[in-house]
Parts: C-alpha cells; structure tokens; sequence
C-alpha cells in the first residue's frame, strides 16, 4: 500500500501547516477529500465538466482562505461547504439552460463511491440512473440538500453545517425537494425506502429522518 507521509496528521493541522507555508500538507488534504466531494458535486450538478470545474473552483477558493478557517466545524465539513456552494453558483449561473443527466455507463460509473463502482448491482445502478435523471430537475438548493442528506448520508444537522443554514431549512427543502421527486420515482419506492442510496450513507443517525412529504417539520422557512 502506497504510504504517504503526512497521513497520520490530523485534517486541522494539515491545514494549518498549509497555512503555514507546507508546500505538501494541502495536498494531503486534497487527496484525502477528493472523492467524496467529487462525488457530491457531480450528484449535483449531473454534468462532469460542471463538476470538475466546481471543485477546481472550490480547491482554489479553500487553498486561499485557508487562514480564516477557525475551527467551527470540521475540515471536512469546511470543504464540502465551500465545494456545494461553488456548485450551487455554477447551478444558478446555468439555470437557463438544460443540464445532461449522466446517463451512459462510462459516465455513470462516477456517480458511485470508489470501492462500489465495480461490484454495485444492476437494480441499484438502474435505480441512481433514474435518481439523476429526476435530480436535474429540482432547484439548485434543493438538489443539494438531497445529494448530502441522502445520497451522501450526512445527517440533518451535518448538512445544516455544510450548507450553513437553519436545520429547519434543510428539513423544507428535503420535503419540498421529496414531494417534487416522488411522482418520478414512484415506480421504484419499495417497503420501508423512504429515500436515495440507502447503502451509499455513512451516518444517518438517531432522529434526523425527514419525512417524505408534506410541509416543514422542523420550524424552518424555505431560504
């Protein structure tokens, strides 16, 4: 296995040996991260050209203002913050236009977490061709919030963090985002599957379920 030598140092301190003027510690941080915030902005934007050049845009934006982060929240929450709302302008700067879906198999394959791609079933496959395809219809906000709370199996409050606003808004936008997705996917809801890539989450925890429909359940206004 390939050793690095700044792996065993926390994301924090890399950050703060970048800032310091270590010309390799936002590399590793780089490295460690790519992935998934690859994978969260090509889950919402549905385009890989759109996506490659949000998280550029974001890896340039965190490499600048890696001073002013004050260790609020974690790295990690940090970069993806900074990587959905670079996607988020790219969104609202293209809504006139039509965005692809990622809908042929070479493409697709990247919609998948690294150590999945080669082993997920066909049913699965099927079921995140159609879940991209009915994505790109929803508003950029929205969009976003589906992708992290249940495509990427952040929690409510972790999203909140990312996305810098109340729960309660996130918990409107799921809904919103939920009630406009269900009459694309009904055909493909089953028992007790209440939202996208069950499998793919890394921590839905204790009490952050949003309900699929109907209005706002957690006091927040739509922002």
């Amino acid at each position: 296995m390939e050793s690095h030598p700044l792996g065993d140092v926390a994301d924090a301190d890399l950050l703060a040996r970048h800032v310091a003027g270590d010309p390799d510690a936002f590399g590793e941080l780089v490295r460690r991260h790519r992935d998934r915030l690859w994978a969260v902005a090509l889950r919402t934007l549905g385009d890989r050209e759109e996506a490659a050049d949000a998280v550029q845009d974001a890896l340039v934006s965190a490499f600048r203002a890696a001073h002013t982060f004050r260790g609020q929240s974690a790295v990690t929450t940090w970069l993806h913050r900074i990587t959905v709302n670079a996607c988020l302008d790219r969104a609202r700067k293209t809504a006139s236009r039509r965005t692809a879906t990622v809908a042929d198999e070479q493409n697709f394959e990247s919609l998948l977490e690294p150590h999945e791609s080669a082993e997920v079933p066909a049913e699965r496959d099927e079921l995140h061709r159609e879940l991209i395809a009915a994505l790109t219809t929803l508003p950029p906000d929205q969009r976003a919030v589906l992708v992290l709370v249940d495509m990427q199996g952040y929690s409510v409050a972790e999203a909140a963090a990312v996305l810098d606003v109340p729960t309660g808004t996130v918990k409107s936008r799921c809904a919103r985002g939920r009630a406009k997705l269900l009459p694309l996917l009904t055909h493909l809801r089953t028992s007790g599957t209440g939202s996208a890539d069950r499998g793919g989450g890394r921590n839905r925890a204790e009490g952050t379920s949003v309900p699929l429909t109907g209005p706002d359940q957690g006091g927040g206004e739509e922002r």
